[in-house]
C-alpha cells in the first residue's frame, strides 16, 4: 500500500466491534498511503489528513487478492488501488476499522493506544522496566503478560511457552518476581516470539498471512501449548492445563515451580 493513491474504500458492512464511521471512505478517496505501521495488534494506515486503524479481532485477515477476485462472504472492507486490492475479512465481526485524524493529534494519542506497553522486541523493553512494570501487582504472571499494559504482544500461546522457558509457575502473583526471575522472563519473550516470526506464526485453526496461507508452524514445536497430559520435553513430568481469565495456560508442574 505504501506509495499508492487509494481509489476507492468501499465499506460492505459497517456493523464491527464499533461502528465503521459513515464519512471514511470520503476522507481516504484518492488519498496516497504514506506509511503502513503497527502498534500492538492494531494495523496503523496513515494518510495525510489520518489514519486508518485497523484491528483483524479474534479471527480476521487483511489479505491482498486478484482485482477480479470474487468477494466471499464475510469480507466486509475492501481497498481498491489501480494495480492492488486488499480485503478485510471478519466473520465474527470483532474487528474494527477507524479513523483517527491529523488534526486530533498524534497517533500515539488514541485511546485505543495511548495505554498500550512496550514491544517486546524493542529496546525499550527490558528486563528493569518488567520488573517495575510488575511491581505490587497481584494478579498471575500470565494475565499480567497478556493485558498489555506493560508489554504488548505476548499473546495466549506465547506467554505460556516464554513461562515455561523461563522456568516460570503461571500462577505466581506478578509482584512476587525478583529482577533475576524478569531477566530470564524478559530473555525468554524475546526468544519465543523470534522464533515463532521465523517459523511463520502461530494458529490454532484461522490465522492467514497477508496472502491467505496459514500459519501453524510454530505450535508444532511447542513445549507445553495445547499438550496437556503429554510428558514435558524437558523432564517428562506430564504437562497440566489450568484455566486463567478464561483463557487456557499449559505449563510443568515440575520445571515450573512456583
Amino acid at each position: 500500500m505504501p506509495g499508492r493513491i487509494l481509489t476507492r474504500l468501499l465499506i460492505h458492512e459497517p456493523r464491527m466491534r464499533w461502528p465503521i464511521p459513515a464519512d471514511l471512505a470520503d476522507k481516504v478517496r484518492g488519498r496516497v498511503v504514506l506509511e503502513c505501521a503497527r502498534r500492538g495488534k492494531y494495523l496503523l494506515i496513515h494518510f495525510e489528513n489520518g489514519v486508518q486503524i485497523v484491528h483483524l479481532g479474534m479471527s480476521g485477515s487483511l489479505r491482498r487478492v486478484p482485482l477480479g477476485e470474487p468477494r466471499r462472504k464475510h469480507d466486509h472492507v475492501e481497498w481498491l488501488f489501480d494495480d492492488a486490492r486488499f480485503l478485510l475479512h471478519d466473520p465474527r465481526r470483532f474487528g474494527a476499522v477507524l479513523w483517527h485524524d491529523t488534526a486530533d493529534g498524534p497517533i500515539a494519542r488514541h485511546p485505543l493506544l495511548s495505554s498500550l506497553g512496550v514491544e517486546p522486541l524493542d529496546p525499550e523493553f527490558t528486563s528493569a522496566l518488567l520488573h517495575a512494570g510488575l511491581k505490587g501487582r497481584t494478579q498471575s504472571i500470565k494475565s499480567a503478560l497478556l493485558a498489555g499494559q506493560i508489554v504488548v504482544g505476548v499473546g495466549n500461546i506465547y506467554a505460556s511457552e516464554a513461562l515455561f522457558r523461563a522456568g516460570i509457575n503461571p500462577k505466581a502473583a506478578a509482584g512476587s518476581l525478583s529482577a533475576a526471575r524478569c531477566e530470564r522472563l524478559a530473555q525468554s519473550v524475546r526468544q519465543t516470539l523470534r522464533e515463532a516470526l521465523e517459523s511463520g506464526g502461530s494458529t490454532l485453526r484461522d490465522y492467514v498471512d497477508a496472502s491467505g496461507e496459514p500459519g501453524a508452524y510454530f505450535t508444532l514445536h511447542a513445549a507445553v501449548y495445547d499438550r496437556e497430559h503429554q510428558p514435558c520435553k524437558t523432564c517428562g513430568t506430564p504437562i497440566q492445563r489450568i484455566v486463567q481469565g478464561q483463557r487456557a495456560t499449559y505449563y510443568c508442574p515440575r520445571c515450573q515451580r512456583r
